[in-house]
């Protein structure tokens, strides 16, 4: 089966795509993708993981053409952004 699994930074963007044996689960993937040599600051253990923009679990089995997308930690609390942009309108 053919699954895609995508990372972005703020400064770059990833999507591999690789072919991975019937059932495999979410973190196979990932795993056998190589992103995280690419990026080690990934941590499996902490950051949330989803298929095509819905959360899910690492152990959670993958199907044929499923976007993988690894969710970086929101780093700010968004109400606050939201303020600052509507102050400087």
């Amino acid at each position: 089966m053919k699954v895609g699994v995508a990372y972005a930074t703020p400064g770059r963007q990833t999507w591999l795509t690789l072919d991975v044996a019937e059932g495999a689960t979410v973190r196979e993937a990932i795993e056998q993708s190589g992103i995280l040599k690419q990026f080690p600051e990934i941590d499996l253990e902490t950051q949330r993981v989803g298929i095509f923009g819905k959360f899910t679990t690492l152990d959670a089995t993958v199907a044929d053409g499923a976007r993988i997308e690894i969710y970086r930690p929101i780093t700010c609390d968004p109400k606050t952004v939201r303020r600052r942009a509507n102050a400087t309108e």
